[in-house]
């Protein structure tokens, strides 16, 4: 039987995309991750984040 080297890398060998955002005189750096056993997608938690958004300021106001 065949030996198969395993190449996937580990989170901790990953490096972590990084946004950064300046406004005024404050830069704002955020670092991203994504769950590798995440069942939801981008759309997905960007809609439910925005549902909840809404429910809150109905709630607030």
């Amino acid at each position: 039987m065949a030996k198969v080297k395993n190449t996937a890398t580990t989170a901790t060998e990953q490096t972590a995309p990084v946004l950064v955002r300046k406004i005024g005189k404050t830069t704002y750096m955020v670092g991203i991750h994504f769950s590798q056993t995440s069942k939801e997608t981008m759309d997905d938690k960007v809609l439910r984040l925005i549902k909840n958004d809404i429910r809150n300021a109905a709630m607030c106001g």
